[in-house]
């Protein structure tokens, strides 16, 4: 069965938990009108967005840089978020059936590998000079807008599989630095290689990896807001 992940305005991943970690992109046809936004909001997504040439070449060098920034804040946001707090703060749920911060920290754990896995298969085909039908404004809304929520993948919800949150947090920090090894040295054409099975390359799923995280840490955000969150 498919779940739809909306992206906002523009687009929507549409995942299946039969298949872990696979995508799609999809995008209305005809005309697009952009929702309005808060002009701080604009203002990011259009100081991190150019349009990327459509290359078989290495990753080009504002294209790594924007990808290594956007890891960095959302792993170093993240830690930020979760360190210092109680067990209670860490578990308290804002209903019965709500995730408490741990169960976000363990769904990123378990997530992210299974969105990484697409990303190095993809990687194994030959670069085809393929274009995505998304933009990467799509990509960076998506961690932004919250207004638009689907459930996860069976495979990727919380189930208590680390002792505590500490332990999710580490598991998610190891991949991370994976990740970011090859953020960093990768000379391989990610814009010109489409993810498998989905309409977005593969530079875009990886920015997309981060940006799920970055949606993650906003509902962190909301379940600390909340009026009966415990104030230690």
């Amino acid at each position: 069965m498919l779940k739809a992940l909306d992206a906002g305005p523009r687009a929507r991943f549409v995942t299946s938990p039969s298949q872990m970690g696979q995508a799609a992109l999809t995008l209305p046809s005809g005309s697009v009108t952009m929702r309005l936004m808060p002009l701080p909001l604009l203002s990011l997504i259009l100081s991190l967005v150019t349009a990327a040439p459509l290359s078989r070449e290495a990753m080009k060098d504002v294209d790594r840089q924007r990808l290594i920034v956007h890891l960095e804040m959302t792993e170093s946001w993240l830690g930020s978020e979760v360190n210092g707090l109680s067990p209670g703060q860490l578990t308290f749920r804002m209903t019965p059936d709500s995730w408490s911060i741990t169960d976000v920290v363990e769904h990123l754990a378990i997530a992210e590998p299974q969105y990484w896995d697409p990303l190095q298969n993809s990687m194994k085909r030959e670069a085809a000079g393929a274009k995505s039908e998304a933009s990467d404004a799509d990509i960076l809304w998506y961690g932004i807008d919250r207004t638009r929520r689907a459930k996860t993948g069976e495979a990727r919800v919380p189930t208590g599989r680390f002792e505590n949150a500490r332990a999710a947090l580490a598991e998610f920090r190891k991949l991370r630095t994976t990740m970011m090894a090859y953020a960093k040295t990768a000379q391989d054409d990610l814009r010109g290689r489409l993810l498998i099975d989905s309409r977005m390359d593969v530079y875009q799923w990886f920015l997309m990896i981060s940006t799920h995280s970055q949606r993650h840490i906003l509902q962190i955000r909301e379940i600390k807001a909340h009026a009966a969150y415990p104030a230690k």
